[in-house]
């Protein structure tokens, strides 16, 4: 999965279930990007997103 497909993906999660979601392209370092999910905060990385990092993402934001 790419960045770009994770990022779609909570964004449709978000707006189905009303909560917050921004992408902060200016606040991580280099390529990362800094996500907020309902309030919760945390910097993906660039280019393909293996399944066990898209995981790790997802229990960081609180939704797995």
């Amino acid at each position: 999965m790419k960045r770009e497909q994770l990022i779609r993906e909570l964004r449709k999660l978000a707006s189905e279930t009303g909560k917050t979601f921004e992408v902060f392209e200016n606040k991580g370092k280099g390529s990362h990007y800094r996500i907020m999910y309902d309030g919760r905060f945390t910097t993906v990385k660039s280019g393909e997103l293996t399944p066990g990092y898209v995981r790790l993402i997802k229990k960081q934001l609180g939704i797995a």
